[in-house]
């Protein structure tokens, strides 16, 4: 079985949805985050843009081998938020992207089963409008070389497809390659089989 070096995500934030039950309004929206900060301000954002809304409830899920993920329910009762709109996270196999449901109270209570609903119907809609791509899980690496081992270097990284990320060329070069997962043990040894060439992955 090979290991698995491809994940799901989204580029760029979806359009915002909608969803009504019983005069109550749920706003979806999807985004993709790389990190705890850009969670924090998607959800500032929509704290401002609907600062009269009653609940801002929203899961995410980050990384792609190791994966940590939140469900928050923002004041609705226990799991009746939070947890459906992870439950879309899981079933469209994302990552790095954060899912807000926005809650206007319309009168009239739901029930825990109504809310259940209606955060998961959100988030399916929002992920349902999102752009969803398959990206490579990649590893970096950073070769270091003498100038004179330029074309050495180049000539790999032109021959292989290499994408090179930085660089630096001077008397001391140094070259950073993302290279995908799969591929990486390979692409490490043959560097690594080079007199005067130092790789190491960062």
């Amino acid at each position: 079985m090979t290991e698995k070096d491809t994940y799901k995500t989204i580029d760029i934030a979806s359009e915002e949805v909608l969803f009504k039950d019983k005069n109550s309004k749920f706003f979806g929206y999807a985004f993709p985050v790389l990190n705890e900060d850009d969670v924090k301000h998607y959800l500032e954002k929509l704290k401002k843009e609907h600062h009269a809304a009653r609940h801002w409830c929203y899961a995410y899920q980050l990384g792609t081998e190791t994966i940590s993920y939140r469900a928050n329910d923002d004041g609705e009762p226990s799991n009746s938020a939070g947890m459906p709109i992870y439950g879309q996270i899981q079933s469209f196999e994302v990552t790095n992207i954060l899912i807000v449901v926005v809650r206007y109270f319309g009168g009239v209570k739901l029930g825990v089963g109504g809310l259940i609903n209606a955060y998961k119907t959100t988030a399916q809609i929002a992920l349902k409008g999102a752009n969803i791509i398959e990206k490579t899980i990649n590893i970096d690496y950073l070769i270091s070389f003498d100038y004179k081992n330029m074309n050495k270097v180049m000539r790999i990284i032109k021959e292989k497809n290499l994408n090179i990320i930085n660089q630096v060329l001077e008397m001391d070069c140094k070259i950073t390659i993302s290279v995908r997962k799969k591929n990486a043990p390979s692409i490490f040894e043959t560097f690594n089989h080079l007199f005067e060439i130092d790789i190491k992955a960062v």
